[in-house]
């Protein structure tokens, strides 16, 4: 079955950097593309970035310039590499992925960005 295994999450100052990883299985993962979504408390789940199977990218406008998101097929992993971190980055991060009709979530991983 499909799993999504986010880690790297963690408490980071205002301005500093974070690594996220989502070490994927149960799937051919370079088939697929792969996304990173966010829900910060209150809000609803917004995307972050994805991309596709032949590693084009794209992010919404309010990381473009500081995050870029990766993928490394051969560990079957999606990276977000996350810098110039802000306040409003407070959030949970999400892997996701579309397999066939089923949309795959992980289990989330918390960033939490303090002043």
């Amino acid at each position: 079955q499909v799993q999504l295994v986010e880690s790297g999450g963690g408490l980071v100052q205002s301005g500093g950097s974070l690594s996220l990883s989502c070490a994927a299985s149960g799937f051919t993962f370079s088939g697929y593309a792969m996304n990173w979504y966010r829900q910060a408390p209150g809000k609803e789940r917004e995307f972050v970035a994805t991309i596709s199977r032949r590693s084009n990218t794209q992010y919404v406008d309010s990381v473009k310039g500081r995050f870029t998101i990766s993928r490394d097929n051969g560990k079957n992993t999606v990276y977000l590499q996350m810098n110039s971190l802000k306040l409003e980055d407070t959030a949970v991060y999400y892997c996701n992925t579309n397999v066939g009709l089923e949309n795959y979530w992980g289990q989330g991983t918390q960033v939490t960005v303090s002043s």
